[in-house]
């Protein structure tokens, strides 16, 4: 029998081989990491570009809105959407949106997203609706309405059911109650019984549609009713933004038609547009004696509570009306037991009928009767004159303090994406054109509110996505 020994170069042979082949496993382990690592780098990397195409697509929607602004017909009113390019425009590889609120439709689709620019001026002030305006908008209680009187007025006497220093002191953190007017619409989370509910309803992300997990009851925030019909919270109806001025865009003076010698300050405008005779007709409808167009009145104290009690008063017609009241203002000071309400109006043109319930002469009684009007007569909207049809004359008047045809503030909603859909972005820019130059007065980011477009949009998304990777 043949003994056979062990080949020590055999065994140093195979423990080379284990040994390569570990050290083998390793590169590649390590160049698998690597690329995956810089696989990932490149992924952020080209979504860092999409956000930053995003930010420039929001700046650029921005200077887009200022010019559809200043840009228009018809100044001081919301421009017909169709009119300009709202939706999915294009900025390089960048794309923006506007999200807006369709006014012209009392029942617009609950899913479908709507775009455009959005009226400031469709809102209640918050610096200046009575606590009986705010008790009337939906899922506003008496107890808040007061609140926010006692949060914005300067004493410190408690509105029946409001509160002062003396609630927010019990609270962790105390702080105390501003007594000075809203900064903006956003500084109501400090009031007390502002909660999340009654801010935002069912629309969490404040975009006017009933998305997915905003009908779902209580499978996922928020809880709602899963009835197929969005209920905004008060939000929807609210700004700091709306004002009326009292100069023209050249910085001319409007006339005051509020003010001491109403009629004398009057009779020139009338006389220049209507000519002296038909100037003299309507001074006398206003109370004045005429003479001559240029001076009419003479010391007559006769005022005027708003534009509009001054056109029914004359009984000037609508398209007599038309060619002065751009030029026309009230400003009277409030009278006791009033609110001035003169310099921040809700434009009846664009108003929703939520916001229209809050104005006294109108109601629950008239509100629905002016959507309708307005959706039919889309072509008579041109003055605040149309209203006088609708409402008997006595509530006329009084609704007319509160009401306006012309806006001058204005969002822009803006949502923007860079190249295939990437890097979500949104910002809400309000515009001011009662100057001669359009400007910004205020922007926030509401990207962390989530996708505002819709479903359909989402899915033009994603399919722009899977084209993409195949």
């Amino acid at each position: 029998m043949r003994i056979r020994f062990p080949n020590p170069r055999a065994e140093r042979d195979g423990t080379a081989l284990v040994i390569v082949m570990w050290i083998a496993l390793g590169l590649v382990s390590i160049a698998l990491y690597f690329g995956n690592s810089c696989a990932l780098e490149l992924k952020a990397a080209d979504n860092r570009v999409a956000a930053v195409e995003a930010e420039h697509a929001l700046d650029g929607a921005a200077r887009y809105a200022m010019y559809v602004l200043t840009n228009t017909d018809q100044p001081g009113v919301l421009p017909d959407p169709v009119t300009y390019l709202r939706e999915s425009v294009p900025v390089g590889e960048a794309r923006f949106w506007f999200v807006g609120r369709d006014t012209r439709s009392s029942q617009p689709a609950p899913e479908k997203a709507f775009f455009g620019l959005v009226d400031e001026c469709s809102k209640l002030n918050l610096n200046t609706a009575t606590l009986a305006m705010l008790t009337n908008l939906p899922r506003m209680s008496p107890e808040l309405a007061a609140a926010i009187i006692d949060w914005r007025d300067t004493d410190s006497n408690v509105t029946d059911g409001g509160a002062e220093d003396d609630t927010y002191a019990r609270l962790n953190p105390p702080y105390h109650c501003k007594n000075a007017p809203f900064d903006s619409v956003e500084e109501l989370r400090f009031v007390a019984g502002a909660d999340m509910d009654v801010l935002f309803g069912e629309d969490t992300n404040l975009n006017g549609v009933l998305d997915a997990n905003e009908n779902d009851g209580q499978s996922t925030l928020p809880l709602d009713n899963r009835d197929g019909r969005l209920d905004p919270g008060i939000l929807e109806y609210l700004t700091v933004y709306s004002a009326q001025p009292t100069t023209l865009p050249d910085g001319t003076a409007m006339v005051n038609v509020g003010g001491a010698n109403a009629l004398q300050s009057v009779a020139s405008l009338l006389g220049d547009r209507l000519g002296t005779d038909r100037s003299n007709q309507i001074l006398r409808n206003l109370g004045g004696g005429g003479g001559g167009g240029g001076g009419g009145g003479g010391g007559n104290t006769t005022t005027f509570r708003s534009v509009l009690e001054f056109y029914i008063r004359s009984q000037m017609t609508a398209n007599e009306f038309s060619q002065i009241e751009t030029n026309l203002v009230a400003t009277a000071a409030a009278q006791p037991g009033q609110t001035a309400t003169a310099n921040s109006p809700v434009n009846v043109n664009t108003a929703s009928e939520a916001v229209l319930t809050c104005i006294p002469g109108i109601g629950l009684d008239y509100a629905s009767q002016v959507v309708q009007f307005r959706q039919a007569n889309s072509d008579r909207l041109n003055t605040v004159a149309w209203v006088s049809e609708i409402l008997p004359r006595a509530n006329a008047i009084q609704a007319g303090p509160y009401l306006t045809g012309r806006s001058y503030q204005f969002t822009a909603d803006v949502v923007a994406t860079g190249h295939l859909g990437r890097g979500y972005r949104r910002a809400r820019y309000v515009i001011d054109i009662s100057g001669k130059t359009a400007r910004i007065v205020a922007r926030r980011d509401l990207s962390h509110l989530g996708w505002a477009l819709g479903r359909e949009a989402r899915d033009q998304q994603r399919l722009l996505l899977t084209q993409n990777q195949r």
